[in-house]
């Protein structure tokens, strides 16, 4: 066994015998979020355990140990001409693998690509008991019955240590462009609705207000053919390279993120593609849409919680914290994941089969 995965694992078994919480930690670029806020225990930091294990450009897949950083993977994969197709938010340097994993966030690519979790090929984990599991593989058709490796996109460190991780890759398409409309909230997504019902190679989306516009961009990828076909019967002003506006966008960069006022949150509500302009509370601004309709950014006070996620509600979604003021997770007290009954019971019997002790960031909702 490595040296530094046998200190995690004794780290691990010596908390567990104690039942003395831990802290579990990579690169901290989520703290703002309630659930990647740092919670009392002992810190066990995860980045000393880097390094790539296994790369074969030709099988799209590469498994690398969690503390690995991001960045480098990216380059890795970069250099071959493949890429992360789900595109990772990297809202600060110092990412690591393992904390992608475990935030389960993914990029404008989501609402066309698919989840980061749908890339998650296996997973090592220590669980609660010290014990060092592997689950799935290196293949998609490797799961019977639960598929754990998946489970751990999006854990937030709450199930077990991550250790090791095996992804999916792809080629980075052959050609790309990006599409800019000037068009109202309601109109955009008339236009996505529509635009997703036909075989357009449409890849990622963001409308916005600001600066007194409201303008709609579109980003398609694919055979080159496709792409110009698509340019040319979508129509609208064709931009040149604004590949680090979608990067901005991807990592909330764009002015629309960075000018929210100090007293406001920023929500996240993931809805139907379809759902029309939502009912938001008087006095919020409009949202920053992305994945087709699907995912809208939402600038409230704390005290608007309940508003919104009644706005949600009511077309079949659900709202959830995603930033407090100040960009101090450690300071929001609202509950970010309020779920059904059934859902909080599934959790709870999930975090006593593999936590039992409790150790593992404890008091995150």
């Amino acid at each position: 066994m490595n040296a530094t995965l046998e200190q995690l694992v004794d780290g691990v078994r010596a908390s567990a015998a104690r039942a003395t919480p831990l802290c579990v930690r990579a690169g901290g670029t989520k703290s703002f979020h309630p659930r990647g806020a740092p919670v009392p225990g002992d810190v066990l930091d995860v980045r000393p355990l880097g390094g790539v294990l296994d790369y074969e450009p030709t099988e799209l897949v590469i498994t690398a140990r969690a503390g690995t950083p991001l960045a480098e993977l990216q380059a890795l994969l970069a250099a071959q001409g493949q890429y992360l197709a789900f595109e990772p938010p990297q809202f600060a340097p110092g990412g690591t693998l393992g904390g992608m994993v475990a935030s389960g966030l993914s990029g404008p690519a989501r609402a066309s690509v698919g989840a980061l979790r749908d890339f998650v090929l296996g997973v090592e984990i220590i669980n609660g008991r010290g014990e060092l599991l592997r689950f799935g593989g290196q293949v998609m058709k490797n799961v019977a019955g639960y598929d754990v490796s998946r489970l751990m996109a999006g854990s937030w460190g709450q199930l077990g240590v991550i250790t090791e991780v095996s992804l999916k890759v792809l080629p980075r398409p052959v050609s790309e462009a990006s599409l800019r409309f000037e068009c109202a909230q309601d109109e955009a997504l008339r236009r996505l609705a529509a635009w997703g019902r036909q075989p357009l190679p449409l890849n990622a989306s963001c409308w916005v207000r600001a600066d007194g516009q409201e303008l709609l961009y579109v980003r398609l990828r694919g055979a080159r053919a496709a792409v110009d076909a698509a340019a040319s019967a979508m129509g609208g002003e064709r931009l040149g390279d604004v590949a680090d506006d979608w990067q901005a966008c991807r990592d909330q960069r764009l002015p629309w993120f960075t000018g929210m006022t100090g007293d406001h949150a920023l929500w996240r509500l993931s809805v139907p593609q379809t759902a029309p302009v939502l009912a938001l509370p008087g006095g919020v601004d409009a949202p920053l849409i992305e994945w087709h309709g699907g995912l809208r950014w939402v600038q409230a006070p704390l005290a608007a919680g309940d508003a919104l996620r009644a706005a949600a509600r009511a077309v079949g979604g659900s709202a959830i914290l995603f930033r407090a003021p100040g960009a101090d997770g450690a300071g929001a007290t609202v509950d970010s994941y309020p779920e059904s009954q059934a859902l909080r019971a599934i959790h709870e019997r999930l975090k006593q089969a593999f936590d039992p002790a409790g150790i593992f960031n404890t008091g995150r909702a």
